[in-house]
């Protein structure tokens, strides 16, 4: 499928959403093409249907904002390759994600700690038996249940119990940041970093590079310096390029969890330094990932060996390969496309229309 520069819809008359120039990469938008997986109109459609399904938004809200929040066609710009019903599972796994995260945000924001401690409890028991909990009465339980339960079906055993283990950590991160938040912690530069590692799913998102491709990696390969490190430099701009444009949507909500909230707070930054410091560190991980992209396409001419299991290991690596790379403009265009980061257009700056509190227990 040929590369859609700016616009997720098949119109050649689309223009580029515009983009502030504190926002801006040119680097991203020259040297990052954006492509999307030739089931993205079909992936669309059907994970509003699935998020209906599952009671995950309500018929209203996902008839107003599901499109427009764009959650596909940042997958569908990012898992190049898989096969359909892969990418339709990663396409509802991560809206649940999102769901999750909002859910997460109004258990905060309204002090539900016990529902939080609840959720959180059975969240970690539908991970680890995920067909014991479809019929589950919290839809973000159930849907959990039914996402993973499809992602387990794609690779063996073991890369399901790395898939859970990785996820477990996840769940945990964010009870750390729930009660962060509920305190007004605001945690410092080291603190925030790590736990951003675990909040933001890094590991989660490069596990599922391997059902795309087709091939669980073996540990050589997962855990090769250059692999690891062009996997995290990927996540790692998404985190804080989503750090960078979400900054006046979490500052209008009291947030404390943001690079540029920790480095104002803890390194004396003004909040214009903050961000010129956030977009530094994004810069940075374009370019060490330009450079760390060659080694590990030195590691798949390695791997190619002439044998069945060489040749579909060196392909593996370059296909998981090319969707690192395809993150780095998925990431980009979606922070100007999706409405999750539209703030000055909401009624309320702290909350979004999207989000509907009596779904998650609010009167």
């Amino acid at each position: 499928m040929p590369a859609f520069p700016y616009s997720t819809t098949y119109s050649t008359t689309v223009t580029a959403p515009a983009v502030p120039p504190s926002l801006s990469l040119p680097v991203i938008e020259a040297a990052f093409p954006r492509q999307l997986h030739p089931y993205w109109p079909r992936l669309q459609e059907n994970t509003r249907s699935w998020l209906l399904e599952k009671r995950l938004m309500p018929a209203e809200k996902v008839a107003e904002y599901a499109d427009g929040l764009c959650y596909t066609d940042l997958m569908a710009g990012y898992y190049l390759g898989a096969p359909d019903e892969v990418m339709q599972a990663i396409a509802d796994y991560s809206a649940w994600f999102f769901v999750w995260d909002d859910r997460h945000d109004r258990d905060v924001v309204h002090g539900r700690v016990s529902s939080w401690r609840q959720l959180r409890f059975r969240l970690h028991a539908a991970l680890d038996a995920p067909a014991e909990h479809l019929a589950h009465p919290d839809p973000l339980v159930a849907g959990l249940a039914d996402g993973v339960g499809r992602l387990y079906s794609f690779l063996p055993g073991t890369w399901n119990a790395r898939f859970a283990r990785h996820f477990h950590t996840v769940i945990e991160a964010y009870d750390r940041e729930f009660h962060n938040r509920v305190e007004g912690r605001i945690p410092g530069v080291e603190e925030y970093l790590a736990l951003r590692r675990l909040t933001f799913a890094h590991w989660i998102w490069t596990d599922l590079l391997e059902p795309s491709a087709g091939c669980e990696l073996p540990d050589s390969v997962r855990k090769h310096p250059s692999y690891r490190r062009a996997a995290l430099l990927s996540q790692e701009f998404a985190a804080w390029y989503n750090d960078l444009c979400s900054l006046p949507k979490e500052l209008a909500g009291d947030e404390v969890h943001n690079l540029g909230i920790s480095l104002v707070t803890h390194q004396g930054m003004t909040l214009e330094e903050a961000v010129e410091e956030l977009k530094r560190r994004v810069e940075e991980c374009i370019s060490e990932f330009q450079a760390v992209e060659k080694d590990v396409l030195r590691l798949a001419e390695r791997l190619d060996d002439g044998t069945v299991r060489g040749m579909r290991l060196g392909a593996a690596v370059r296909a998981c390969l090319g969707n690192m790379r395809n993150w780095f403009s998925s990431v980009y265009w979606f922070h100007h496309e999706s409405g999750r980061y539209m703030v000055d257009s909401w009624d309320d700056r702290s909350t979004p229309p999207y989000v509907n509190n009596e779904a998650a227990g609010e009167k």
